[in-house]
């Protein structure tokens, strides 16, 4: 295995600092007592409600539900642990668990479901727009493309593998949407959306912004849908979160520049504009900005940090759907932080240069973590290749940089 090979090479074990209360999400409250229902179900309850209070110090960690201890293992500086024996567990919930409700998610371009299961664990459910082979057309602006279930999956198993950890768990799920949609949906408008296809399929498009119409209908067959079911992050009336526009945001329009195209020296003035003054948030940002050029990802206008910690903390790389949708062409503008600022951190030029090697190459031992995806092949094989090909000119963008 390239992959158990990879996470145990020296540059996946540098320990995290050493974790204090405040370095965490959670601090448990020994006043809450969780227990099972006396039915024998696997439903939680508490003392008051289950959906909003963590449970306490009294019950034993080991019956928490795994969403639950994904939430409570939350920090500083990880949305989870390098080997954390939980995430096989948790993929496996996303990918098994009997759901109990399906609604839809407000806001947003386009149509999500939010799914909970019998213990109270929720998922963000993302519909499949297209097959693994198609790309997004030439002619289409990014603001107007697809978002893609594969690409979630794929961009959650990426960003583990870049030793990142700062997108929830996804997993791939085929989801019956007769029986696990339409029949248990308390969503009204929802609800509304659901007609049987002249080739007898069962279809919904629900209510968006882009694609929520009968010629943009989501289509089983008859009614099986595959889908990417993401763990969500904690309520954010639990774990306020702060909402950061990038700086390298492109215009929205179809023919406006952003100022950082136009002006060569625009990193400088980032330097000099909080966040982005002082600590390592800039150098996260570029992180980010090499998962997006790796995927082929032009749509991040945003990204999100829990407001516990500060500016002191990782970016969570939310909302994927957008990468992966080519294979055939590079967007070289996406490394645009990299090439004005001429900064990296050097565990990550270290960790890129590493999956540049036959050992463990970038597309192997990506190709290997997708295997075990119920959705299996989660990316066409031409994507795999483009990723080699990406890591060059990433690894090239750095050596200019350092020639420089």
């Amino acid at each position: 295995s390239k992959l158990a090979a990879l996470f145990k090479h020296p540059l996946y074990n540098i320990p995290v600092p050493e974790m204090t209360e405040k370095d965490k999400l959670f601090i448990i409250n020994p006043m809450e007592k969780f227990s099972l229902r006396s039915s024998g179900s696997d439903e939680w309850v508490s003392s008051s409600k289950a959906e909003t209070l963590l449970p306490t110090g009294k019950t034993a960690y080991d019956t928490y539900p795994t969403w639950l201890k994904f939430h409570i293992g939350i920090n500083r500086y990880e949305l989870y642990p390098r080997q954390d024996p939980l995430l096989p567990m948790l993929l496996r919930d996303l990918a098994t668990q009997r759901i109990i409700s399906s609604v839809q998610k407000s806001g947003g371009t386009q149509l999500k479901l939010i799914m909970m299961f019998p213990n109270y664990g929720q998922a963000l459910f993302k519909p499949m727009k297209q097959t693994r082979d198609q790309e997004t057309p030439i002619d289409f602006f990014y603001f107007s493309d697809f978002e893609r279930h594969n690409a979630e999956i794929a961009a959650f198993h990426l960003d583990r593998i870049l030793d990142f950890r700062r997108i929830p768990p996804v997993s791939g799920r085929l989801v019956n949407i007769t029986k696990e949609i339409r029949d248990i949906t308390t969503d009204k408008k929802l609800a509304k959306t659901f007609f049987i296809s002249p080739a007898g399929n069962v279809c919904f498009y629900g209510e968006c912004s882009y694609y929520c119409s009968t010629e943009h209908a989501l289509c089983g067959k008859p009614d099986q849908l595959e889908g990417s079911m993401a763990a969500l992050l904690p309520d954010k009336t639990l774990a306020r979160r702060h909402s950061w526009r990038s700086p390298w945001r492109r215009s929205y329009h179809k023919s406006k520049k952003a100022e950082w195209e136009l002006n060569p020296n625009y990193c400088a003035q980032v330097r000099e504009t909080p966040p982005y003054d002082r600590g390592h948030r800039l150098l996260d940002l570029i992180d980010m900005t090499i998962l997006d050029f790796l995927m082929g990802n032009m749509d991040r206008h945003h990204y999100e940090t829990f407001e516990k910690f500060g500016n002191d903390t990782f970016l969570l790389h939310l909302d994927n759907g957008r990468g992966f949708g080519t294979h055939s062409r590079d967007e070289p503008s996406i490394l645009a932080p990299l090439q004005q600022c001429c900064s990296i951190k050097k565990s990550t030029y270290l960790r890129l240069r590493l999956l540049a090697t036959q050992p463990y190459r970038l597309s192997d031992v990506l190709q290997e973590a997708l295997a075990a995806d119920p959705l299996a092949p989660v990316l066409a094989e031409p994507h795999l290749r483009a990723l080699d090909r990406r890591l060059g000119k990433v690894l090239v963008a750095v050596g200019h940089c350092l020639a420089r």
